[in-house]
């Protein structure tokens, strides 16, 4: 959420870092709730204190014998003043809230204007590879290696589904254990946290209320209240973890990574480049997450990259990474590195991870504050990054390492989770 004082003090600067998004906000509108925020609180107050000097006057004129029923009548006027007024000032700040709320965060200064078309890629790793004979497609391979059954997932599921099966199952498997390892080892907090949310983890995370219909709301035993949601990705619960609390300087920066299900409305177009496990309703993901001090924040923004991009060089996958422009950057964030591995059979990148940093933007949400050394309170930034989204993966790695004969090479990190150097 963006500081209200940020407005009031700069609203040009706002509306244009929201311009470079693409984004036209009515901060006019915003102000004149702010004012009328403002102007409810004074005229409250103002009432409050007269009715505090008109009940001073009770004792007073009873020890004079002089009658107070006019004063009695003067206070209940007043208190049902003041009454209208709270009920006016909750309105009008339930209305600025939801206002605010809807604003998506400033894009860092350095981060361009522009969509998709103007990401800048920063860095490209290895090589492509070449083949000396027809390629398969990711469909084709896992078909005929029996890792993947599309046709009984879509079964089970419907569309945008699949079902691992045998070693494909065994690879999906190593994978995740191959990301876990190497976050342990990197000193990151394991999380495994609920996959049924309350509404208040995708307000705080940013995903609420503009985007509520891209996720999949449960119906539970305590009805329409609950407001229960599957989370989207593990973000939307570790950046919730200390919601409502005050870190202490000295605990930052809170490293954290977290295996989950993603559960996604959008599943793609069913178009060629969107085929079997591209795009889908459920897919499986570890995500890391910082909460840091926003002195921290900057180099750790560095090290998620980092880490992200060393766990694709791991597997020896062709990549490149690119800076996002700020209208490709997701609502809640301020910056955004996108890791995008080389699909052969496509001919192009696919994004593998997303490496971000929201500042304070959903602190201010989810009210997660750190008391600094001289006692000052302020918003912690929360970072987060995929650390990997293996439905991406998995395509790229049979892709990029099949063999003439069928076969799929299995990338060394893996054998000791797989049991196996070629999958045949």
């Amino acid at each position: 959420m963006i500081d209200i004082n940020l407005i009031r003090n700069d609203k040009d600067g706002v509306k244009n870092a929201l311009g470079k998004r693409g984004y036209t906000a009515d901060l006019d509108g915003i102000l004149a709730l702010d004012a009328m925020r403002r102007e409810i609180i004074g005229k409250t107050e103002a009432l409050k204190a007269e009715k505090n000097k008109v009940s001073a006057e009770i004792p007073k004129l009873k020890k004079a014998g002089e009658p107070v029923e006019h004063i009695f009548a003067k206070m209940r006027e007043l208190g049902d003043e003041i009454a209208a007024n709270d009920a006016a000032l909750k309105t009008t700040e339930e209305k600025l809230r939801n206002e605010l709320l809807c604003l998506p965060n400033l894009p860092d200064p350095d981060v361009v204007a522009g969509e998709k078309e103007s990401n800048a890629v920063i860095k490209v790793w290895g090589k492509q590879p070449s083949f000396d004979f027809p390629i398969k497609n990711h469909v084709e391979l896992c078909e005929s290696l029996h890792l993947i059954d599309y046709e009984r997932g879509v079964k089970l599921a419907g569309n945008g589904s699949w079902l691992y099966t045998g070693r494909g199952a065994v690879m999906e498997w190593a994978l995740l254990n191959y990301f876990i390892k190497t976050h342990l080892k990197d000193g990151y907090t394991f999380i495994l946290p609920p996959h049924m949310l309350n509404y208040e983890c995708g307000l705080g995370a940013g995903q609420f209320p503009k985007f509520e219909d891209d996720v999949y709301r449960v119906e539970t035993a305590e009805g329409g209240a609950a407001r229960r949601f599957m989370l989207p990705t593990a973000e939307t619960a570790l950046v919730n973890i200390y919601r409502g609390e005050i870190l202490q300087e000295s605990e930052l920066p809170k490293k954290l990574f977290a295996y989950t299900p993603c559960y996604r409305k959008e599943a793609g177009s069913y178009r060629a480049e969107e085929r079997g496990m591209i795009r889908g309703h459920q897919f499986d993901k570890v995500e890391m997450v910082q909460v840091t001090s926003p002195e921290q924040s900057k180099a750790a923004f560095e090290e998620l990259v980092g880490k992200a991009c060393a766990l694709v060089e791991g597997l020896g996958l062709h990549y490149r990474l690119s800076k996002l422009a700020a209208g490709d950057c997701s609502a809640s964030m301020a910056r955004t590195y996108d890791i995008e591995v080389w699909i052969p059979s496509m001919g192009i990148y696919k994004e593998v991870s997303s490496v971000s940093n929201a500042n304070d933007y959903q602190a201010r949400r989810n009210m997660t504050r750190y008391r600094a050394a001289d006692g000052k309170i302020g918003y912690v930034h929360t970072l987060n990054g995929s650390g990997l989204a293996t439905s991406r993966i998995m395509p790229a790695i049979v892709e990029q390492y099949q063999n003439k004969d069928g076969s799929v090479t299995v990338p060394e990190v893996l054998r000791e989770f797989v049991g196996t150097d070629v999958l045949r």
